[in-house]
C-alpha cells in the first residue's frame, strides 16, 4: 500500500487520469491493491502519457455535459437516458453475437432491434397517456393511439414472436432460442429500468439527480479509501475490491448524500415534479413545494442531545431519505457492478465494449445505475408518492365526456356529504 506521502491529489489525478495497467506494481505478499511505483512511472512512454490525457479529457467532458444536460431540461434528460439505453443493448447483444457467432442466424439482428422498438413502444406509450393527458386531448391521432395502446403494443410483439417461430432453421434451434432468451434478458435488464428512470424523473429531478450522483460518489470515495486503507479483499469477483473501502465509501457517500440532499432542496427547479404545460407546449417545474421539501424540526434521541449539546435540528424530510438512497446505494447497489463483473468474466471479456477510452462501454458506467434507479422507483412508491392529483386530472381528461360528467357529479355530491361544499356554492352549481 502506498505511504503516507501520497498527497489526496495524487489519487484523484489517478481517478480521472488511470494509467495502463503496465504501470501498476503489485504486491504479491500482501494480496492487497496495487499500487503505483514512482520506478514504474519514469518508465512511462509518450502514448501512455497521451492516453492518459485523452482519458482525463474525456472525463471532464462527461462530467461537464452532465451538468449542461441538466441545465437544457427534462426533456433532454429523456433524450439522453433513450439514447444510453440504446447503447446499452446493443452493446450487451453484440456480446451474445460474438459468443455464440450467431450473425448468420436468420433475421435474428433485425428481431433483436425490432423487439427493442416495440418495448420502447410500450413504456414510452404508457408515460404519454400519463403525463401527457391535455396534449392527448387535443389531437384526434393521439387519442386513438392511447386508448388502444395496449392492444397495439401486443400486437407489434406478436408480429415478431411469429417472425422468429418462422425464421426457426432445424440446425440452429438451440442457438435460435439462446439469443431469444438473452434479448428478452437484456431488454429487461436495460429497457424496463430505463423507463423507471424517466418515472423518477417526472417526480421532480431531484430524485433523478441525487440517485446518480451518490453512485458515483461511492465508486470514487471507495476507491479512496481503498487506495489508501485497502487490505482485506472484499469479493473474488472483483479482487481489487477491499472491505476498507467497502465501509469507507458507505460512509462518505452517506454524508456526502445528506448535504447534496440539502442543497438541491432549496430550489424548485429540482423539487418540483416534471409536468407537462398544454398552454406553452412545454414542461413546467414550478410549483408549491410540497412538505417533503420544507424545513421541519426535529427531536433529537436522547442519547444523541447528549453527545451533542442540541435537543432539536431544523431539516428538510428529503434529507433522512436521502440516508436511506445512500446507504443502498453503498450496500447494495456495488452488487450491480459485481454482477457486472461476474458476466464479463463468465465470456471472458473484459469490458462491455470500447466506447468510452479507459472507462469501457456505455454499459460498464450504468451497471449500479441501473439497480439504483429501480430501487428510487420502489422507494416512491411505497414510501413518498401518494394519490398523484395531476396524474388523476390527465387521465379524466381523456374519458369520454359523459363519464366526465359522472364523475363530477359523485365527486360533488362526495364533497357535500363531507361539508367541504358550501350551501353557496351548492346553489350556485
Amino acid at each position: 500500500m502506498p505511504g503516507p506521502g501520497y498527497p489526496p491529489h495524487f489519487v484523484m489525478m489517478l481517478h480521472f487520469f488511470p494509467p495502463s495497467p503496465s504501470s501498476f506494481c503489485f504486491s504479491p505478499l500482501t494480496n492487497s491493491l496495487p499500487f503505483f511505483s514512482v520506478a514504474c512511472m519514469s518508465c512511462g512512454t509518450y502514448k501512455q502519457w497521451k492516453n492518459w490525457w485523452i482519458r482525463g479529457i474525456l472525463s471532464l467532458t462527461m462530467i461537464i455535459g452532465f451538468f449542461l444536460i441538466i441545465y437544457l431540461g427534462p426533456i433532454m434528460l429523456i433524450l439522453v437516458v433513450m439514447g444510453v439505453q440504446i447503447k446499452c443493448f446493443h452493446e450487451i447483444i453484440t456480446i451474445g453475437y460474438r459468443v455464440y457467432r450467431s450473425y448468420e442466424l436468420p433475421w435474428f439482428r433485425t428481431l433483436s432491434w425490432y423487439f427493442l422498438i416495440c418495448v420502447n413502444y410500450f413504456f414510452y406509450g404508457e408515460t404519454v397517456a400519463d403525463y401527457f393527458g391535455a396534449l392527448v386531448q387535443r389531437e384526434e391521432p393521439l387519442q386513438f393511439l392511447v386508448r388502444y395502446h395496449r392492444f397495439i403494443s401486443f400486437a407489434l410483439y406478436l408480429a415478431g414472436f411469429c417472425m422468429f417461430v418462422l425464421s426457426l432453421v432445424k440446425k440452429h434451434y438451440r442457438l435460435q432460442f439462446y439469443m431469444f432468451a438473452w434479448t428478452h434478458v437484456t431488454l429487461l435488464i436495460v429497457v424496463t429500468q430505463s423507463h423507471l428512470v424517466i418515472q423518477n424523473l417526472f417526480e421532480g429531478m431531484i430524485w433523478f439527480i441525487v440517485p446518480i450522483s451518490i453512485v458515483i460518489c461511492n465508486d470514487i470515495m471507495a476507491y479512496l479509501f481503498g487506495f489508501f486503507f485497502g487490505r482485506t479483499p472484499l469479493i473474488k469477483l472483483s479482487p481489487k475490491k477491499t472491505w476498507e473501502g467497502f465501509i469507507g465509501g458507505f460512509f462518505a457517500t452517506v454524508v456526502f448524500s445528506f448535504f447534496f440532499a440539502y442543497l438541491l432542496s432549496q430550489y424548485q427547479y429540482f423539487v418540483c415534479p416534471v409536468e407537462y404545460n398544454s398552454e406553452t407546449n412545454r414542461f413546467a417545474v414550478e410549483c408549491e413545494p410540497s412538505n417533503l421539501f420544507m424545513i421541519q424540526e426535529y427531536t433529537l434521541p436522547a442519547v444523541v442531545q447528549n453527545a451533542v449539546r442540541w435537543k432539536t435540528v431544523n431539516l428538510y424530510p428529503f434529507q433522512i431519505h436521502s440516508i436511506a438512497l445512500s446507504t443502498f446505494a453503498s450496500l447494495i447497489g456495488p452488487f450491480g457492478g459485481f454482477f457486472a463483473s461476474g458476466f464479463k468474466r463468465a465470456f471472458k471479456i473484459k469490458d462491455f465494449a470500447d466506447t468510452i477510452p479507459g472507462h469501457g462501454g456505455i454499459m460498464d458506467r450504468f451497471d449500479c445505475q441501473y439497480l439504483m434507479a429501480t430501487f428510487v422507483h420502489v422507494y416512491i412508491a411505497s414510501f413518498i408518492r401518494g394519490p398523484n392529483p395531476s396524474k388523476v386530472l390527465q387521465q379524466l381528461l381523456v374519458l369520454q365526456p359523459e363519464q366526465q360528467l359522472s364523475i363530477f357529479n359523485t365527486l360533488r355530491n362526495h364533497l357535500r356529504e363531507q361539508g367541504m361544499l358550501p350551501p353557496a356554492v351548492e346553489e350556485a352549481q
